[in-house]
């Protein structure tokens, strides 16, 4: 049997749990960019002037391009930082040598960054 088994076993998971929501954050931004291209889309084809005005309400206007890229871009940064951590674990855990907990200040800047993305975009879709 591997030596401290349950040990590995906890830091596989965990890793697959930040590789999942680095996932589905980064398909959520997909789903942005593609609906606004598709109001973009929607905008130019549209016949009446009002139609137009009612498209371009729902459109992200200049920043909308750029908040399914942000998302997108968070999720690629959680799932290398969390290849990264899983691999330093793994040797930590390998290690003989007793070892303080050091390190969780980088997940907890992405993780905060994620929750002002989704606040934002929240409230974005709130006002509008």
């Amino acid at each position: 049997m591997i030596q401290s088994f349950s040990d590995h076993a906890a830091n596989e998971r965990t890793f697959l749990a930040w590789v999942r929501t680095g996932i589905a954050v980064i398909a959520f931004g997909f789903v942005i960019e593609k609906f606004d291209l598709f109001l973009i889309t929607l905008e130019r084809t549209a016949v009446g002037l009002g139609s137009r005005i009612k498209v371009a309400h729902l459109s992200g206007g200049p920043l909308g391009r750029y908040d399914g890229l942000a998302f997108i871009g968070v999720g690629i940064v959680i799932i290398v930082l969390a290849t990264v951590r899983f691999m330093r674990t793994t040797a930590l855990i390998d290690d003989p040598k007793p070892h303080r907990a050091t390190g969780v200040r980088t997940e907890l800047v992405v993780s905060a960054i994620l929750v002002v993305l989704v606040a934002s975009y929240s409230i974005y879709l709130a006002i509008t």
